[in-house]
């Protein structure tokens, strides 16, 4: 099975439920993004290319679900996929700390992104609560990464593998 079929439902679910469910509530003083963390997690298993492939796709559908400025959501998800993607592909390869390490690092980049793209496009937005929300959304991010990575090894990683051994063969 195409790789892109087992990521698509994932993206989908987790926009759908980060919409629907999760937006604009806060746990502790974090503020939840499943859709961010879903994308680090599709990332780091399936690498930057997917990931940013995902992130286009999973910050598309949350913009148009949200009826929010369209592209906001979506750019700053291509760069966390592609990032954490990277990431995954070098430094984190097999290390059991990759997700967490990462899911922290782009919560807060995502953070400061998210508010620098929302000024620049002369959209109110409060720079004193989101950054105040941002070192505990990244530590809650770093803890629920885990689980969404479990997932994503155990849906994606056996058609990578199938797809990296099939493109050996076709060499």
């Amino acid at each position: 099975m195409n790789v892109a079929l087992r990521i698509a439902p994932l993206v989908f679910l987790a926009a759908v439920v980060q919409v629907a469910t999760i937006s604009g509530t806060r746990l502790l003083g974090a503020e939840p993004d499943l859709l961010l963390l879903t994308i680090v997690a599709v990332a780091l298993v399936a690498g930057s290319i997917p990931g940013a492939v995902a992130g286009f796709a999973g910050g598309l559908l949350a913009d148009v679900m949200s009826l929010g400025t369209v592209g906001t959501t979506s750019t700053l998800l291509i760069f966390a996929g592609y990032w954490a993607g990277r990431y995954g592909e070098t430094t984190g390869r097999g290390r059991a700390y990759a997700p967490s390490v990462a899911a922290f690092a782009i919560t807060l980049l995502a953070t400061v992104g998210g508010v620098a793209l929302h000024f620049l496009l002369g959209q109110s937005v409060s720079a004193r609560t989101a950054l105040a929300a941002a070192v505990p959304s990244a530590i809650l991010a770093a803890l629920v990464v885990v689980a969404l990575h479990r997932v994503s090894v155990r849906l994606i990683g056996p058609a990578l593998q199938f797809e990296r051994a099939r493109q050996v063969e076709l060499v």
